[in-house]
């Protein structure tokens, strides 16, 4: 290709950069509230967090959007037990989420992927970047109270790209009590301070898991880290999240009504967690 063509090339991939900024742009005018459920190491249920963050935001009337960025591990889908795919949209080349809930969509990169749902995603960071932009700007949200994005773990290229795509999103960080954990959480915390991203607070989960026998707690992955971390970071514990046995099995089965059973003490904690989310992104108007 001479200079000529390379120069078009250049300038027709800028002029297409360019529109799909103002599609994302206008995309997020019509969402309220973006929150990045994030953590700093794997299998410390920051995707369970996230959905039933937006389960119990959209129990509460709210208008939710959740987005999964976890392009390479995806499992948002089988948790809530969806089984559509992306549908056509009304404005062209847009397409639509699956819906969950009356007033819940879901993207999923396994919503895409048709049948073959077990297919592995190998991308490289640039192709990743273009699909979390098509997530904002080539899908027909409608007008959201909440957009929650579930990030895979670490602080990559979708976080990063969350981070300079998504303006006003807030960082809701999770963990488990143990120091490893802890350790990368710290790393998210200073990734979120470095690329000036507010965080909502620490959510401490798999804390501590009651003896069917005698009810004792058995602090299986120590205790009291996450309060720990939160008070020398001086950041807010928004909450602390038992181990229970029907939140594996609800995720396995793509259940959520655990949240509708006040009297199990994960679900009495997730409630309190997610009524002072609203509080806190909606200020006197999220006072119930």
């Amino acid at each position: 290709m001479n200079n000529q063509g390379q120069s078009c090339s250049s300038q027709n991939q800028k002029d297409q950069h360019q529109m799909q900024d103002k599609e994302i742009e206008t995309s997020l005018s019509r969402i309220k509230n973006k929150i990045l459920v994030m953590s700093g190491k794997g299998g410390v249920g920051k995707s369970s967090v996230a959905a039933y963050l937006s389960v119990a935001l959209a129990k509460r009337n709210k208008k939710v959007g959740l987005m999964d960025v976890d392009l390479h591990g995806p499992s948002i889908p089988r948790m809530l037990g969806l089984k559509g795919n992306v549908g056509p949209g009304t404005q062209g080349s847009k397409a639509t989420p699956v819906q969950y809930l009356p007033n819940m969509q879901v993207i999923s990169v396994e919503s895409l992927m048709g049948e073959d749902k077990d297919a592995a995603t190998i991308w490289r960071g640039p192709l990743k970047i273009g699909v979390i932009r098509q997530f904002i700007s080539d899908i027909e949200w409608n007008d959201l109270d909440y957009l929650i994005i579930d990030s895979p773990p670490g602080t990559g290229d979708e976080p990063l790209t969350v981070a300079q795509t998504i303006p006003g999103a807030k960082a809701l960080i999770v963990t488990t009590p143990q120091e490893i954990s802890l350790a990368d959480v710290r790393k998210s915390i200073n990734f979120c301070r470095q690329v000036n991203m507010e965080i909502l607070g620490l959510v401490e989960n798999m804390s501590g898991l009651s003896c069917p026998h005698c009810g004792k707690t058995i602090d299986l992955f120590k205790s009291n880290g996450g309060m720990l971390t939160a008070k020398k970071e001086n950041l807010r514990l928004l909450g602390t999240l038992p181990i229970e046995p029907q939140v594996v099995a609800g995720g396995d089965d793509g259940n959520m009504s655990i949240l509708e059973n006040e009297e199990i003490p994960f679900s009495k904690a997730f409630n309190k967690i997610a009524d002072d989310v609203v509080t806190l992104m909606e200020g006197d108007k999220g006072l119930h």
